[in-house]
């Protein structure tokens, strides 16, 4: 049996196309820095010579590859983002960037003396994107490296983020439907307080009006007061010196299978998991004191911002049913983490500015929500999807939610572009505008299908309902010794797992694993009784509950995916279904309507299960790789192709003889 010819058979050559001229999209705002012909771009999930040609260009938005060739229809994504294609990064979204030279790779910043023959860019939602500058003229590979690495890695000003660019030159409608509350005016926490019943113990004063005693929060967060109550001092909380833990990805499918035996040794090795266990178990011990000794709960940080917004927020979502529906989770995060002062500008490090400040709080409190999500699916109206592009969000420089570090730098930088501007006011757009990027039909895929909606309770009922949680100020805490750092990694190994980790996370909680016993016994209380998807949720925090969200961090590898399963399976079953007794409902209501005919004779959007991806719908189709899918150790047997030509074939005895 001889493997080698057949090997060098499937090779295949780059060969240089013709020209074809193709223009990038541009945004309101957006302009066109450099660009480059004649790129060939790899397919990431192989390691093999396949791609395609096309153009690369850097705009001040964005970083994207424009093929000569158009996508087939099997290949064409359902679920379009109008703003981000499928070969477009963000800017914002660039993490780090290295050139190949003579088959080593180095990490490209600052200015270059020497320009790479390969290009390859890590972007911060776990794509990689390999290009090839050999046939590329070379004015135009000093033009196009030097930009992306100029306009992607350069530290810069906060007046010159895309943001306003954006905002200055594209019109600017609200969306009428959007129901979420913003939290920047009393009337907001009147309301919340109204619905919380906190209004029996808490009351709205102006005394932050203009910012007059804090600029770190915004007016509402301020303005919460309680007075005369008792309060019970929490074990601090605390955010320990956080380090930079280098990134790296998975370049390719070959990478996936050399980790694939060490893959949950390193993530163990991370403490990822254990550190969404810590904030989950934290919540939980909170709403133990809130729930059953119905006592008043201060949680207590350095810089109040970062794991106070994460507990409170976790404690809200598991007590209260209104913040796992949409717009009540989007009126949580802009209550606890905008105008709740998080850091977003530099825990995203949105300015290159210093890596020091850069830790993804805010991805650590989303993929907590997700532990809930998929331990109780029916108990939130949104998806995983819904948590999957809110997370990318994050690095869309056309929204200003996630681009200031509070409120009072928003409304700081706002008021002097209003000085400045010799027209209207500029209006920021909110990320809660889906309309922006999803059109319809895409947007129904963030909409959980299986959502148990609350029956509305009659008077009787609402007399007696009363929320016993609410969210206390958080006072800042005098600065405490930093703990030592934890490991670095290097850069070249443990691919996808460091990734998982990200940047800047080390042990958030230092809370002492020795729980008193009311704690353990609400707990398991809890969990031997029905769950209420409209009541206390309490997640399950024991070792294998704890799971990693593939959808997040695992998307764009095919070996990760299940062709015809997974959730999407399930779920696609019981769209089946409701469609069918929709239909029917029609049918009978409007029996002999015509109209009512032509809608039962709608083909479903995705019901063919099989054609649909594990991960979907961020994969439709499973993009097959050269590579069979064979456990490690047996693929490594197989990479010496000259040694397996030269062995004996294996001799089966199939005669059944004894």
């Amino acid at each position: 049996m001889v493997l080698a010819p057949l090997a060098r058979s499937l090779e295949i050559h780059i060969k240089e196309p013709a020209g074809k001229e193709v223009n990038p999209y541009l945004l309101p705002g957006e302009l066109l820095l450099c660009e480059a012909s004649t790129v060939f771009k790899y397919v990431q999930e192989d390691g093999s010579n396949r791609g395609t040609y096309g153009k690369l260009v850097c705009t001040n938005f964005k970083v994207a590859f424009l093929g000569y060739e158009s996508a087939s229809d099997d290949n064409e994504p359902q679920f379009k983002n109008k703003v981000i294609g499928e070969n477009d990064i963000t800017l914002h979204c660039i993490d780090q960037i290295y050139g190949v030279y003579d088959e080593k790779k180095k990490c490209l910043y600052g200015q270059l003396k020497k320009y790479p023959e390969k290009l390859i860019i890590y972007s911060k939602d776990f794509r990689v994107f390999h290009f090839c500058l050999r046939c590329t003229k070379e004015e135009e590979v000093k033009r196009i490296v030097s930009g992306i690495v100029h306009h992607s890695q350069t530290p810069k000003l906060l007046k010159r983020l895309f943001l306003f660019s954006y905002a200055s030159a594209a019109p600017n409608s609200p969306d009428a439907k959007n129901r979420t509350v913003m939290f920047d005016t009393f009337k907001d926490w009147h309301e919340e307080l109204e619905r919380t019943k906190g209004n029996v113990k808490y009351e709205v004063v102006s005394v932050n009006e203009g910012y007059r005693v804090s600029e770190k929060f915004g007016v509402g967060l301020a303005i919460m007061v309680l007075p005369f109550s008792k309060c019970l001092h929490f074990p601090k909380n605390r955010m320990t010196a956080l380090y930079k833990c280098p990134n790296s990805w998975m370049d390719n499918s070959a990478h996936f299978w050399d980790t694939d035996v060490k893959w949950f040794s390193l993530l163990e090795s991370t403490n990822w998991l254990e550190i969404i266990r810590r904030c989950l178990k934290k919540a939980i011990e909170v709403v133990e004191q809130l729930e059953r000794q119905t006592t008043n709960v201060l949680l207590i940080e350095e810089n109040a911002s970062d794991l106070c917004c994460v507990i409170s927020s976790l404690v809200q979502v598991m007590m209260d049913s209104y913040c796992r529906t949409k717009f009540g989770f989007q009126s949580l995060i802009q209550k606890e983490w905008v105008i709740g002062g998080h850091s977003f500008l530099d825990r995203s490090n949105h300015l290159r500015k210093s890596d020091k400040e850069e830790a993804p709080v805010f991805l650590l409190f989303l993929d907590c929500v997700w532990q809930l999500v998929q331990q109780y699916p029916p108990a939130f109206e949104f998806t995983e999807t819904y948590l999957t592009v809110l997370s990318d969000s994050l690095y869309i420089p056309i929204f200003s939610t996630f681009f200031f570090n509070s409120q009072h730098q928003k409304d700081t930088i706002m008021s002097g572009e209003s000085h400045n501007a010799q027209s209207s006011p500029l209006r920021l757009l909110t990320v809660w505008d889906w309309s922006v990027q999803f059109e319809p039909k895409a947007q129904a895929l963030l909409n959980n299908p299986l959502y148990s909606e609350k029956p509305k309770p009659d008077k009787s009922q609402r007399k007696t309902t009363r929320f016993k949680h609410h969210r206390q100020l958080s006072l800042p805490l005098t600065q405490t010794k930093s703990s030592p750092k934890r490991g670095f990694f290097r850069e070249e190994t443990d691919h996808l797992i460091k990734n998982i980790l990200g940047k800047r996370i080390s042990k958030l909680i230092n809370s002492s694993e020795e729980l008193h016993s009311n704690f353990r016994e609400f707990y398991d209380s809890w969990h031997c009784k029905p769950v209420d998807f409209h009541g206390l949720l309490l997640p399950h925090i024991e070792g294998p509950e704890i799971k990693v969200w593939t959808q997040r961090y695992l998307r764009w590898i095919p070996e990760a995916q299940l062709l015809g399963g997974g959730t999407v399976a399930i779920t696609t079953k019981f769209l089946d279904v409701m469609e069918e007794v929709q239909k029917l409902q029609k049918q009978m209501d409007e029996e002999h309507s015509q109209t009512a005919a032509e809608d039962a004779d709608a083909v479903p959007t995705l019901r063919n299960s099989a054609r649909l991806s594990s991960l979907f719908p961020f994969a439709l189709l499973q993009r097959h790789s050269l590579k069979p899918v064979l456990p490690t150790s047996t693929w490594k047997d197989l990479e010496d192709e000259e040694d397996l030509a030269k062995r004996d074939d294996e001799f089966v005895d199939l005669s059944g003889a004894d």
